[in-house]
């Protein structure tokens, strides 16, 4: 079994209210401003996951020539992360910045649209989005399931390590009753290997190893770097 779980993270804006906005400036003068209210999944200080967003945010206002704004509004400000599909869905907001992953329980094939094991790498995955039939069969899971959205891929990482321990470990036995926080198809595949596993957002990861609550957890390759990586063994 190779110890490297892929996660190809696509993060996503789940949807942007309808509107119409050209970039020829006399036209620009008639159209009403539109202002974006976005709460976020992921901190934007946060290489990868969270910057994006911010790049989308300066775009959109320079492609419609001033018509369309956005606000961003940090993880938990506005909307809690995973809340912001039905804020969206519901007209709370009118756009947000998350992960399909986030809603595998809403949706059994979300995590497909976000997290492979052992997957496709980012150009490979992102050619089946825009050359084949990704996007539609993407927009059809959520019309399937009833959520008023329009999806746009906005972002993709790269693949991560399997995760951070505070035990080392050594065999597919050490995972039996681990208690870890895992994301997706590879969360699936250690609860088949006996492991505990919960999906918590990305802001309550280290405070919950702190206190003992998950013994274990991946997060992309980020917070790895920044919080953990002096403290918690990698398994690679």
């Amino acid at each position: 079994m190779t110890s490297n779980f892929k996660k190809l993270a696509l993060s996503t804006a789940v949807a942007f209210a309808a509107f119409s906005a050209s970039v020829n400036a006399s036209a620009a003068e008639e159209v009403k401003p539109v202002l974006l209210k976005t709460p976020i999944a992921f901190g934007s200080h946060l290489p990868a996951l969270g910057t994006p967003i911010k790049w989308v945010s300066e775009q959109l206002e320079v492609v419609s020539n001033g018509t369309v704004m956005m606000k961003i509004y940090e993880p938990s400000k506005l909307v809690a992360p995973f809340e912001i599909l039905d804020a969206v869905s519901t007209g709370k907001v009118n756009s947000g910045y998350a992960i399909a992953g986030y809603w595998d329980g809403k949706m059994p094939a979300a995590s497909i649209f976000s997290t492979v094991p052992f997957g496709p790498e980012a150009p490979e995955f992102m050619a089946w989005m825009y050359y084949g039939n990704g996007l539609s069969l993407y927009q059809e899971m959520y019309d399937t399931a009833g959520y008023n959205v329009k999806v746009l891929p906005c972002a993709i990482i790269a693949p991560e390590t399997s995760g951070w321990f505070k035990e080392e470990i050594n065999s597919l036995e050490d995972f039996k009753g681990l208690n870890i926080r895992f994301y997706g198809l590879g969360g699936k595949v250690l609860e088949k290997l006996g492991a505990s596993v919960s999906l918590l957002p990305g802001g309550e990861i280290f405070g919950a190893l702190e206190k003992g609550a998950i013994d274990a957890t991946e997060f992309s390759i980020v917070q790895s770097r920044r919080k953990m990586s002096t403290r918690y063994r990698p398994w690679k």
